[in-house]
């Protein structure tokens, strides 16, 4: 059903097309969250094999692109992407600004993302590994079928967390000018008719929040539950 909302909103069924520059509330701050969660995810798989990797170059770019990342602050990444980076392209090339948040949310994810899919990794005994070599495996066929899996599956609660974090983290989208959720409340606050109404508007904002971090946490048991984590 998002997707047919997103549809809808891009023309769908001869509608007219809604600017991205006006989408805003809840369904910015889900969207945003989502192809986020997305995108990172495989980043953050390919970081943590390039960290892990034997040879250098590759080794380095991923420990020296983890390491700058996690020690900055995202909104410092946001304002990069929103302000910086298009102070040099030309006015043509410049990029949406939802596209630059994204990038900028999935940039900074991914570096978590991949520190937690490493621990997953070094819980892996590498007997395992001898193992799908003694049976004919190739090193790239031993870490995708037998390693990266079981690595995933012991690093489910944090991948999960991680992704609860990013969408906590879509809040600061309305320090750079994006229409989200929070952005949306302040807006409906400097309204004449609510004003005064703060504790209705961030309570209603609180509990949205917690009913979708709560289903992202059932969901992380639900699925540790059916791959039996534990064994």
């Amino acid at each position: 059903s998002f997707l047919l909302i997103i549809w809808l909103i891009g023309g769908g069924l001869g509608l007219k097309s809604v600017s991205t520059n006006d989408w805003g509330g809840l369904m910015l701050t889900i969207l945003m969250a989502i192809v986020s969660i997305f995108l990172s995810f495989p980043l953050g798989i390919l970081l943590a094999l390039g960290r892990q990797s034997k040879l250098p170059v590759i080794k380095i770019f991923s420990i020296g692109y983890i390491e700058i990342i996690r020690g900055l602050p995202l909104i410092s990444i946001l304002f990069m992407g929103q302000i910086m980076i298009p102070l040099f392209l030309p006015d043509g090339m410049r990029p949406d600004r939802i596209l630059r948040a994204i990038l900028g949310l999935t940039l900074f994810s991914s570096a978590y993302l991949a520190e937690n899919i490493r621990g997953g990794l070094q819980s892996v005994p590498r007997g395992q590994t001898e193992a799908a070599k003694a049976l004919g495996f190739n090193t790239p066929l031993a870490l995708g079928l037998i390693v990266l899996p079981q690595a995933l599956k012991v690093a489910i609660p944090s991948i999960v967390g991680q992704f609860i974090s990013l969408f906590q983290d879509t809040t600061l989208l309305s320090i750079v000018g994006l229409s989200e959720l929070l952005r949306m409340s302040r807006s409906i606050l400097a309204q004449p008719q609510f004003l005064g109404d703060y504790a209705e508007v961030y309570l209603f904002n609180g509990i949205l929040f917690w009913i979708i971090c709560y289903a992202m946490s059932i969901g992380s048991r639900q699925l540790e539950k059916k791959l039996n984590t534990d064994n």
